[in-house]
């Protein structure tokens, strides 16, 4: 079943919206594909039911699934649009606070249980990496009290502007659009904030940052289930969410936690990724020496039935590359390990659009 659904994500990639050089699974059009022996189900959602696409890509989906599966399979599609937004490109939510709009398709949040797994070196390549992959890229670093973004894309002195609008305007570099805390405090001086001051600077972030079109915006969450966590699952309708950890035994009993957390407020689980899984030393290529322990991101992805995403090494010259601004992902050779990442990321991504509702929003109430 997994292969045909892979399949057809790749068949129906090849239709393309002449308008905006998009494909529908990429767009998020495909919605509820059900997938049987003998019939295939799907709703085409439609943002602009008045185009010319509007009237072809119905048959143009039947088509390109009939080139992998035949006449002996029926296909039962179902044509719907999405209702109108309120303003423009921007919902609210329940305290009037912005989120992101439909002009950002897919949110995803990076998150790990425990710090110095390395989160924000995922997060950080992994944008990149997307960005390289011809995807347009937003992201957020929402550690308000230990933001490393800056410091990781060179931007360590670089301040946001303000729109004639009053949004703020993300910094981009290497094809990414970014917003951290660190670009508005002093980097030597401490935030001391307490949870509602980091509550509203969370939101302001998510809401009031003109980020325009995006196929992705990668939240980069602070370590634990706290405040910001909490914040962004009420403010934004998730896609998603990655967890970090590295094999060895306690990081892995707080990824199982980060991970309970977000299926308890009805985030899907993309799934797990394994950070510093080995060591290969650059004289011996081919050996690989499991400094943390070996597979223990594996165990826990296949009892906890999530997709095991990557196993990433333990690399100084990510480390060196990270702290000078400049991710190996950057790099005009880029980094294969996170351009897998990416390419792994984008199928699951399409996979979760087409076979699951929409994430909701949360009210968190206090007894």
């Amino acid at each position: 079943m997994q292969s045909n659904l892979d399949q057809i994500i790749e068949s129906l990639s090849k239709v393309v919206d002449p308008k905006s050089g998009k494909d529908i699974v990429r767009l998020g059009l495909i919605r509820n594909l059900q997938i049987s022996e003998k019939d295939i189900r799907y709703t085409i959602v439609l943002t602009d039911p008045s185009s010319p696409f509007a009237y072809q890509v119905e048959d143009l989906s039947r088509s390109a699934i009939r080139d992998i599966v035949g006449e002996s399979v029926s296909l039962h599609v179902e044509m719907d649009n999405e209702m109108i937004e309120l303003g423009a490109g921007l919902v609210s939510d329940q305290a009037g606070k912005k989120a992101p709009g439909k002009n950002v398709l897919n949110t995803i949040a990076v998150a790990s249980g425990k710090g110095g797994v390395g989160k924000s070196t995922v997060s950080v390549n992994l944008a990149i990496a997307l960005a390289r992959e011809g995807y347009d890229v937003g992201l957020v670093d929402t550690d308000i009290y230990g933001p490393s973004i800056p410091t990781m894309f060179g931007l360590e002195d670089a301040r946001p502007k303000i729109s004639d609008s009053r949004q703020i305007i993300p910094i981009e570099k290497f094809g990414v659009k970014v917003m951290s805390m660190g670009f508005l405090v002093d980097k030597d001086q401490p935030v001391i904030w307490r949870g509602p001051m980091v509550t509203g600077a969370t939101k302001q972030f998510l809401g009031e940052t003109d980020w325009g079109d995006l196929d992705y915006l990668i939240l980069d969450l602070p370590p634990g289930t706290g405040d910001i966590q909490l914040t962004i699952v009420q403010t934004v309708a998730l896609t998603g969410a990655i967890v970090v950890s590295t094999p060895q035994k306690v990081a892995l009993a707080d990824a199982k936690k980060g991970v309970a957390m977000f299926q308890q407020v009805g985030v899907p689980i993309l799934g797990l990724v394994e950070n510093m899984a080995y060591f290969t030393p650059p004289d011996l290529p081919d050996r690989k020496y499991y400094l943390f322990g070996k597979g223990g991101a594996r165990d826990l992805a296949r009892n906890l039935d999530i997709p095991l995403l990557s196993e990433l090494p333990l690399d100084e010259a990510l480390r060196i590359s990270c702290d000078v601004g400049r991710p190996m992902a950057a790099t005009e050779e880029g980094y294969p390990a996170f351009q897998e990442l990416a390419r792994i990321v984008a199928h699951q991504v399409a996979i979760r659009n087409i076979t699951r509702p929409d994430t909701e929003k949360i009210e968190i109430t206090t007894r």
